[in-house]
């Protein structure tokens, strides 16, 4: 009997060691949230919920604070008293205007989640509200995974770069579908306003086969603010010194207890036509742009619909200032882009226990654009329909399959025109095309306690121009312990290049455009692995993470600018090598209550092979170092943060041996930026500063005194164009509860 009743003890004892945590996860209207992430505090322990917002995860012995993460809602610490019962738990939103006395909390800025096997970065409202951050491409400049920096030195455009390769190699979705893609890779990243984010989300290597097979070193994804959970009122806009305005209305409305409606609209303009090193061409060109979207979103039992459409005008204007062209014609530059998107999303849940449900995507875009660069006059339009079925179920609470079906459909009219051109002569240049992709996949996910994660997906797709291919992609999480994290990735990326668009650089320029064939559909491999600690200190934690990813061309578009100082050579890889590999540590830590501090290095080494020799892509930064820190005072009413970074310097094009006008490499170099903000009950003011080191690029366009010489080049871009600016702004919101 003693022998039975010691064995009933140790079986007690070892199902409370392992006992199960129930409950669930609601908004303050009581609604599920959908994909909420609940970890044990200082461990890797936990799980998401559910399409209903139920969860179920294990305990940890002697731990009974739970952490709760949503997008836009705010990180909250639980002091779980009783497991057996089942935990209610409800979210607040996030505010941008915090109100007086009522908030306790401070939304996290950043979230990097901890169980999933994807290397994924969640970047919130809070993280966007830490600078200006007036659209997508300035969303980044606290982040030291990703680098936005001019395409070149005339046009204004920005791009984007990740594990050392340019955004064509990024695949850019708004809420899932297709976003910057085509035509709109040189200025798409504007056409996102900041105060339209909800929050990005940035996935580092070959992520999920569900959104297609583009997202070679990663994908980054937008979500807009949603009309059942956005203010019905919102207004923000700002003002800088280089007479830059911006104004943005937001509002969502319940029509009823199933309907909802939100809209959004944007305004920007600049007109000074700054030109700061006295080259006499303009800095940054004088703009414009109008942006408006609405959407419809559809709620009743186990169905949710959504109707997103949106519509835009955007134009620039640049180029030299008639006073510095000296009797001839000035070289101008003119960019004028309409757009059209919209969505419809339909999804129904048939089964709630095992999470059984079919989604459809249907979307669709046009894009056209007119443009003049001295004597290069560029006329393109790109139509894009997409179609996306997705079904997905539960075998049990370890496994989970998802499977679907897509087509893409892109039609493309392009045309280069030359009147006169110094190197081109008159001519043209065609570069219409279409393209249809039909696919199919498969992804089986596979969660074993909270120590496995494995992510195998596999999709099919024949494209019209270049066939069949396949694209396999894995991913898997491992943690020995709960206080660490191992997270691996393989998979093959692919590509349809679009040679004017991908490379728009050769517009503002008077070298020749060479392209010697047929340009190959791009195609990669990247494969990387990553690590994180999770250190308690004094009641804190410091998290330090490490990565490093590899990504080999097997086929790529080489852009040659070495061979010839007059040139831009198009050509296939064939046969050569084309790398990169990116190495990074980032340590991030609440250092007082309040007080939280990020430190981050990365090293990237990326090569390509140019006149049948291995040699260092130009133009690309060797590393990148960054400090942030952010402070907001106890009663929350100030926030100060701070920005450093320190980008490395790299090759410069090869230049011409007879009369070299540019060095052979350029150096790294610092920026500082700050803002601070002041809160108030419904709105908040924020004083900012960029570029505080007034650094600029020297010599940035290339014979700017003689334009229609054969010297004449603008496509070299590799630091700030602008020097120092400051900015004014202001946030403003009427809540819901209101």
């Amino acid at each position: 009997m003693k022998y039975i009743t010691s064995l009933f003890i140790a079986l007690f004892i070892s199902i409370s060691l392992f006992a199960d945590l129930r409950g669930t996860v609601v908004d303050e209207n009581g609604e599920p949230i959908i994909g909420a992430e609940l970890v044990w505090l200082n461990t890797v322990t936990g799980g998401v919920t559910d399409v209903n917002g139920n969860f179920h995860i294990r305990t940890v012995e002697g731990n009974n604070l739970l952490r709760v993460y949503y997008i836009s809602y705010q990180t909250d610490t639980i002091a779980v008293t009783d497991t057996a019962a089942p935990l209610n738990i409800v979210m607040r939103e996030e505010s941008i205007a915090i109100k007086d006395v009522t908030v306790s909390g401070r939304a996290a800025a950043t979230i990097t989640s901890r169980i999933s096997p994807l290397q994924t970065q969640k970047i919130t409202g809070a993280e966007l509200c830490k600078a200006a951050c007036c659209n997508l491409s300035e969303s980044f400049e606290t982040n030291a995974s990703v680098d936005v920096a001019y395409a070149d030195a005339a046009t204004g455009a920005k791009q984007i770069r990740l594990l050392g390769l340019a955004g064509t190699y990024v695949q850019l979705l708004t809420e899932n579908t297709p976003g910057i893609r085509g035509l709109a890779q040189n200025y798409g990243m504007e056409y996102i306003p900041g105060a339209w984010m909800e929050s990005i989300q940035v996935s580092k290597g070959t992520s999920s086969v569900i959104n297609g097979y583009e997202a070679t070193t990663g994908q980054i994804n937008v979500e807009y603010l949603k009309p059942n959970t956005q203010d019905p009122i919102a207004l923000n806009g700002m003002f800088s010194s280089s007479l830059r305005g911006e104004l943005n209305a937001t509002g969502g409305w319940d029509i009823n207890p199933y309907v909802s409606t939100g809209v959004l609209a944007h305004y920007k303009t600049e007109q000074w036509g700054h030109d700061g090193n006295g080259d006499g061409f303009m800095d940054i060109p004088k703009s414009q742009q109008a942006n408006v979207l609405n959407r419809w979103y559809i709620k009743r039992g186990d169905y949710t619909g959504q109707v997103l459409v949106r519509g835009l005008y955007d134009e620039r204007i640049g180029g030299q200032f008639p006073s510095a062209a000296k009797g001839y014609d000035p070289y101008s530059i003119g960019i004028y882009t309409w757009r059209a998107d919209a969505f419809v999303k339909n999804g129904y849940v048939f089964d709630p226990e095992r999470g059984t449900s079919l989604g459809v995507i249907v979307s669709g875009s046009y894009h056209n654009q007119d443009a003049v660069y001295g004597r290069r006059f560029y006329d393109g339009a790109q139509g894009n329909l997409y179609a996306n079925a997705i079904f997905q179920t539960n075998f049990t609470d370890e496994h989970k399959l998802v499977a679907g079906a897509s087509v893409n459909f892109d039609h493309y009219t392009e045309r280069l025109d030359f009147r006169d051109d110094v190197s081109m002569g008159d001519g043209s240049m065609n570069f219409d095309r279409q393209e249809v992709t039909p696919g199919v996949f498969a992804e089986y996910s596979f969660n074993y306690r909270e120590s496995l994660s494995l992510l195998l997906g596999l999709r099919g797709d024949w494209s019209s121009r270049y066939g069949f291919f396949v694209t396999p992609r894995f991913n898997v999480r491992y943690s020995p312990w709960q206080w660490w994290n191992i997270r691996g990735s393989v998979g093959l990326g692919y590509r349809s290049p679009n040679l004017l668009s991908d490379n728009a650089f050769v517009m503002p320029t008077s070298r020749r455009i060479v392209v010697t064939e047929e340009l190959a559909q791009e195609r990669a491999l990247n494969a990387g692995v990553s690590t994180t600690f999770y250190i308690p200190i004094s009641g804190r934690e410091l998290q330090i993470s490490a990565e490093y990813y590899y990504t080999n061309f097997f086929e790529s578009v080489v852009v040659d600018m070495d061979s010839d100082p007059h040139a831009i050579i198009f050509s296939n890889l064939n046969g050569g090598r084309a790398y990169a590999g990116n190495a990074q540590i980032e340590a991030t830590m609440e250092v007082l209550k309040g007080w939280t501090m990020t430190l981050a290095y990365r090293y990237t080494d990326v090569r390509t092979t140019i006149g049948g020799c291995l040699v260092e892509k130009p133009l690309t930064n060797r590393f990148k170092g960054l400090i942030t820190t952010s402070y907001v005072t106890p009663l929350k009413r100030w926030q100060f943060d701070l920005t450093a970074q320190f980008n490395g310097g790299g090759r410069m094009p090869v230049p011409d041996a007879a009369n070299p006008l540019w060095d052979s490499e350029f150096p790294w170099y610092p920026q500082l930026m700050a803002q601070v903000t002041r809160y108030f009950r419904t709105w908040s003011i924020y004083l900012g500063a960029e570029n505080i080191t007034n650094f600029t690029q020297s010599n940035p366009v290339i014979s700017a005194t003689n334009p229609w010489s054969g010297d004449f080049d603008a496509s070299m871009a590799w630091g700030p164009i602008h020097g120092a600016k400051v900015y004014i702004g202001f946030r403003w919101a009427l809540d819901r509860a209101e």
